[in-house]
């Protein structure tokens, strides 16, 4: 148990340490968090619906709404029409959102080679199990059976 717990203290702090990178790395571009989170989703040019990225990036819907908002205004992105209204970036957005996130793609890129070249595949795998065993314990034990 102690040794287990000492793991859960590490990746804790990892995650932590993660998170403020990207905290920095938004406000160094000018951005918030939520707003650098949105445009990063859909660098990836896959359309999504607003509780889609909700659901994904753990963002509360009407903070969600709010950057949205300021996307379509700026014409990063375009919101589709009908029940779940799909967003995904303009060609300007596309571009707006590749130069400014340019460099952080190509840090992760180098770290990730680096971490997958020590530690093999195996380490992204297991992030993902902990973090979906994570999800069901913390559904049980704290959210008592409420979905997150």
């Amino acid at each position: 148990m102690e040794d287990t717990m000492k793991y859960v203290d590490r990746l804790y702090a990892s995650s932590n340490r993660i998170d403020g990178l990207y905290y920095m790395a938004a406000r160094t571009l000018g951005l918030s968090g939520n707003m650098f989170s949105l445009l990063y989703a859909l660098l990836d040019g896959r359309a999504r619906s607003q509780k889609q990225i909700c659901e994904e990036l753990l963002i509360p819907k009407t903070t969600l709404n709010t950057v949205v908002r300021e996307c379509v205004s700026a014409g990063y992105i375009t919101l589709g029409t009908g029940r779940e209204k799909l967003i995904e970036l303009t060609p300007m957005g596309r571009k707006y959102a590749g130069e400014l996130l340019g460099g952080v793609c190509a840090a992760e890129r180098a770290a990730m080679e680096r971490a997958l070249g020590e530690c093999g595949a195996g380490f992204v795998d297991g992030i993902e199990r902990f973090a979906e065993y994570l999800r069901r314990e913390f559904e049980e034990q704290i959210f008592h059976g409420e979905d997150i």
